[in-house]
């Protein structure tokens, strides 16, 4: 792995720039909607249509809605948002990896979502690469995606919760046990993770209860629900790979949960992993999260550590919403004051730029 200086991340972003923009220069943003079974997906796709300000909620995005695609075939990144998120914020990253000449599907995570919080935590991180792997099916069954795309090699962003889904995808397996154990040892230094959602002293003394609960049994006796792997596939004799579907062939992920991966899954993936991480990110606190995936995952490279928190690579983020947003968090999640969003646009044009690398042609 590696760590690129911030003197190398802004010497790097007028290069990756110029590599990302090459094969559609000029490029405009379209936009249009698919059903996945039950879930909507937002399609982010190259178009020569000319874009104007659009609202989506609080956030306006510049886009060319039901515009008509460029023409030829485009390879495929899927994306997938933070918890109680949407895919409005990450337009910036989105139209980036537009600009690069890729469609980007942004999916909305059922019972984790702006509009539905019901299942936070692991059911949504256990239905996330379902989710991911249903939007593929579709667009490859879709009479008119079909002809647009090349599904043969297919990325995968996650931010957040969304690295979850990123990381099983890869081939990473992560399971409840693992979080219980880790908040047991690391409690209050990773607060933010541990007690997320968890925001009244009741709520936050039944969650600790429950990590009480499995703390002094030894794991035989544990119940199965804790014990289930999730995510990527268990390698046997008839089966070396551990990605769930073998179009996944880049990943990357922006402060992504990692605290629950085992150490061991982690360093069978053998796709390659590009990380952004925030060094001041007090929500996954990096030295539990990021830190643990660039230590046990061999084919992950660092892409960024911004000097920043954990919502500043999100863009646009209106502050009404930064600070709602916030209000919901442990400790943490308000914008960084003076954080250069000059970073997160280098950031932005490094994930565009490996995903390149490794998905075309």
């Amino acid at each position: 792995m590696t760590r690129p200086s911030l003197n190398a991340l802004f010497a790097s972003l007028v290069t990756a720039l110029t590599l990302s923009f090459t094969t559609t220069a000029q490029a405009q943003v379209g936009l249009a909607q698919l059903q996945a079974g039950d879930r909507p997906v937002t399609l982010l796709y190259p178009t020569s249509s000319m874009t104007q300000p659009t609202a989506f909620g609080r956030i306006t995005l510049d886009v060319a809605m039901g515009a008509e695609p460029t023409p030829g075939r485009h390879r495929l990144v899927l994306m997938s948002h933070g918890s109680g998120g949407s895919p409005a914020p990450d337009h910036a990253l989105a139209a980036t990896l537009v600009r690069a000449g890729f469609v980007v599907a942004q999916l909305l995570h059922e019972g984790d979502n702006y509009q539905d919080q019901r299942n936070p935590g692991p059911e949504s991180y256990r239905l996330r690469p379902l989710e991911a792997v249903r939007a593929m099916d579709a667009l490859a069954a879709d009479p008119v995606w079909s002809q647009r795309l090349d599904l043969s090699k297919v990325g995968v962003h996650g931010m957040s919760a969304g690295g979850v889904t990123a990381l099983s995808l890869a081939g990473g397996q992560w399971r409840l046990l693992n979080q219980v154990r880790h908040c047991n040892a690391h409690l209050l230094e990773d607060e933010g993770f541990c007690f997320a959602g968890a925001l009244t002293p009741e709520d936050r003394a039944k969650r600790q209860s429950r990590y009480n609960s499995a703390r002094f049994w030894p794991e035989f006796v544990l119940p199965s629900y804790l014990k289930t792997l999730h995510g990527g596939r268990t390698p046997g004799n008839d089966q070396s790979d551990p990605r769930p579907d073998p179009r996944i062939a880049s990943v990357t992920a922006a402060v992504p949960v990692s605290a629950i991966f085992s150490a061991e899954s982690l360093a069978r993936i053998r796709v390659p992993v590009g990380i952004v991480s925030a060094q001041s990110d007090e929500v996954l606190v990096p030295r539990f999260h990021s830190d643990h995936l660039l230590r046990h995952c061999t084919s992950c490279t660092q892409l960024a550590d911004l000097p920043g928190g954990h919502f500043d690579v999100l863009w646009p983020w209106p502050d009404e919403l930064a600070r709602e947003a916030a209000a919901k968090q442990v400790r943490g999640g308000l914008p960084t004051p003076g954080f250069d969003p000059a970073l997160r646009e280098a950031a932005h044009a490094r994930i565009a730029e490996f995903h390149r690398q490794n998905l075309l042609p």
